[in-house]
């Protein structure tokens, strides 16, 4: 039902015939793109030859075949939270399986994401900055839309090369059936619907403790609106299917409520899944790329904790212990299967921490200022590593600028996929595996970046500078310039300095960008009724649909 264009073709060499698919049509990026190229076009035709050589040769040594993927994304870390010793210690944290993990991959430095949970995700699957299809909010509850179903995700376009595909873990890109990994791309997934605002947030545990006010500490006979206040146990939990199969929620009954005990039994078993679709995966005879999106560290309770317990003794801090541990048992099982050398493993976070929970989580702004939902470094800059062992050196540092939307692009290249990127549309995500396949921050394609913040732009990073963008009405001379190397809390402006000969450059760059937006322009996001599809809804589920749908009508009564 939700199948895309380019996957009505009756066979790969038709797609490759298509211009909107073809290999030697060029991919469609923004403005700033062209502009580098223009000035290195020739080293990149030079660094495109150095990269197939050194893919053929792996494929030789690997029965013909491209490489797996694993991909991580864990929620919600500030940047230093992963993968240095020394930073660990500081914080009363012990991380020693990603620590060792980092040991053996590289380190993207300068990893920018999106400042939200939603639109990191949209922009790694997609390969687009999400406001370009409406996706650049984060929703907790109810909302009736989610990722369009002509968005031609990462899953799809490996999928089209041979690739088995599978997620387990987190989605949040929509409570419609048309956004959901199984009609994404994905051959199965198991996967939350919405995120951890309804299912460690403000479920009953977290009520009964006021991480949540508002929802049962009321005065009833006051409350004529019965629906202003979301149930969370109401609201569809998780669901697993199989592409073009039946879609079913999972481990929730009937008049059954979601507490913290529920929320600890997601997390194991989205564990548990991983581990063994790693190994139908491995045991098959194509590549494979399995995604596995963690819901923890984010732990909002004290009620039935379990699991190691740091010095640092925040609920987060604790929990991203027990991640760890997950986390060295997967790594342990690639080796165990004999995958490892062959599988591309890249780990990092989505976005900066959930600062508004700073004191009872245990992490706090620390390298950067800021975190999850600002545009200032510590909302967009993470952690982040690419391990493949032989291809991609031990232990190293690229320092050049890559935002999420890149892992896309440089993905599909690195699986022989690119061919089947989309030709039709603007593609943010740029290739940037010249640069991490040869350690060499001078093969970037990417010199910026535009931070967005919902549907505007709020700052612009290029180089090592950083421009906040006035807002409407404000003089752009005051606007605020900062040298992020040497201010990394973004609290000493040099506006003088830079903007006297860079104000104008920059303004010229998001001019470009804007303009270019016109001949591409933004879209919406699918549509629908929440929920659809799922063939075992909750009678509370399918009350909770219903007050929305009413809700939604009244605009037009």
């Amino acid at each position: 039902m939700f199948k895309r264009l380019y996957c009505l073709a009756p066979a790969i060499s038709i797609l490759l015939s298509s211009p909107l698919f073809a290999q030697d049509t060029p991919i469609i990026h923004d403005a700033q793109y062209y502009i580098l190229e223009a000035q290195n076009g020739e080293q990149w035709i030079e660094d495109n030859a150095a990269v197939d050589a050194l893919l053929a040769e792996f494929r030789e040594g690997n029965a013909g075949n491209p490489p797996n993927i694993v991909s991580i994304l864990i929620d919600d870390l500030g940047f230093g939270d992963m993968g240095i010793p020394e930073l660990n210690a500081v914080r009363g944290i012990e991380t020693p399986n990603i620590n060792a993990f980092s040991d053996e991959a590289m380190r993207m430095v300068r990893m920018y994401t999106e400042p939200s949970c939603t639109p990191t995700r949209v922009a790694q699957m997609t390969g687009r900055l999400p406001v370009r299809m409406g996706m650049g909010d984060t929703t907790v509850d109810i909302a009736g839309f989610g990722l369009p179903g002509d968005e031609v995700t990462l899953a799809e376009v490996l999928k089209e090369a041979g690739y088995a595909t599978s997620h387990v873990g987190k989605w949040h890109m929509g409570d419609i059936a048309e956004s959901w990994a199984m009609n994404q791309g994905f051959d199965y997934a198991q996967h939350a619907i919405h995120q951890q605002g309804q299912l460690t947030i403000f479920n009953d545990d977290a009520i009964r403790e006021q991480v949540s006010v508002g929802i049962q500490d009321f005065e009833e006979d006051y409350i004529v609106d019965d629906w202003f206040r979301p149930d969370p146990a109401a609201m569809a939990t998780v669901i697993e299917g199989e592409a073009g199969g039946p879609i079913r929620e999972i481990r929730m009954q009937a008049g059954e409520r979601w507490d913290a005990e529920k929320y600890d039994e997601m997390n194991e078993q989205f564990q548990l899944k991983a581990l063994s679709e790693l190994q139908r995966l491995a045991g098959g005879d194509t590549p494979f790329f399995l995604q596995y999106w963690p819901m923890i560290p984010l732990d909002n309770t004290r009620a039935g904790r379990d699991g190691p317990e740091s010095v640092n003794g925040g609920l987060y801090a604790d929990k991203l212990q027990l991640l760890d541990e997950y986390l060295g048992v997967l790594f342990d099982e690639m080796e165990t299967l004999g995958v490892a050398e062959n599988t591309i493993v890249v780990l990092m976070g989505d976005n900066g921490h959930f600062t508004k929970y700073s004191p009872q989580s245990g992490f706090t702004p620390m390298i950067f200022r800021g975190g999850k939902g600002d545009t200032t470094e510590g909302g967009v800059r993470v952690d982040a590593f690419i391990r493949w062992p032989g291809m991609i050196e031990a232990d190293s540092i690229v320092n050049n600028i890559i935002h999420v939307s890149d892992l896309y692009t440089t993905l599909s290249r690195l699986a022989g996929a690119d061919a089947f990127i989309p030709r039709d549309r603007l593609v943010d995500g740029v290739d940037q595996s010249a640069s991490i396949l040869f350690g060499d921050e001078s093969k970037t394609r990417r010199d910026h970046v535009i931070i967005y913040s919902v549907a505007s732009p709020k700052a612009i990073v290029k180089d090592q500078l950083k421009l906040n963008l006035p807002g409407a009405g404000e003089s752009a001379i005051l606007a605020n310039f900062f040298d992020i190397y040497r201010d990394t809390h973004e609290k000493y402006p040099v506006s003088t300095e830079v903007g006297a000969w860079g104000g104008q450059e920059f303004q010229r760059i998001l001019g470009r960008h804007l303009a270019r937006k016109k001949l591409y322009p933004d879209t919406e996001p699918a549509r629908g009724v929440p929920y659809e599809g799922i063939e075992n809804l909750r009678p509370e589920t399918v009350a909770a649909v219903e007050a929305f749908l009413t809700k939604q009508a009244a605009v037009e009564r």
